[in-house]
């Protein structure tokens, strides 16, 4: 047994310690907001927070959550936070396929959460480990600094 904060909530997985964190999240917790991309970490399609900070959930095992917290696009998206990006990611299109756009979404509250003001070089390295195929970076480095100018004071 595993234990640990899941999107506010105290949870229990019955995994092994060595099952990989997106495979419980997905199949013992129906969380489809994480997916599997590369399997190797190299995508960021899979991408949640464990206090606070980015992870890779297809290369992290279940044991390393223990006594954490975890926060999936899920969790992320019932925050005032995550309704700026969101707005800002529409608004600018960011999206298309819709595939990446959790882990960057991810990637950008874990940048936000730590520099409220980014430079355009900071959201390029904080996003640099989320491939998108779709969209292309740029729209995305500007719904990310528009959130930043718009969500003032909540990051």
């Amino acid at each position: 047994m595993v234990s640990f904060i899941l999107n506010g909530e105290k949870v229990q997985s019955s995994g092994s310690g060595q099952e990989r964190l997106l495979d419980v999240l997905r199949k013992e917790f129906s969380l489809t907001g994480p997916k599997e991309g590369c399997g190797e970490g190299e995508c960021g399609a899979c991408a949640v927070l464990v206090d606070g900070r980015l992870m890779n959930s297809c290369i992290t095992p279940l044991a390393n959550v223990e006594g954490r917290e975890v926060m999936t696009i899920e969790g992320y998206s019932k925050t005032e936070r995550y309704k700026v990006l969101e707005r800002c990611f529409a608004e600018e299109g960011a999206v298309q396929c819709g595939f990446c756009t959790p882990g960057m979404t991810m990637a950008a509250e874990s940048l936000l959460s730590s520099n409220p003001e980014p430079d355009d070089g900071e959201i390029r390295l904080a996003i640099s480990g989320n491939l998108c195929r779709c969209t292309g970076y740029n729209m995305i480095i500007n719904a990310i600094r528009k959130a930043s100018k718009e969500g003032k004071g909540l990051w």
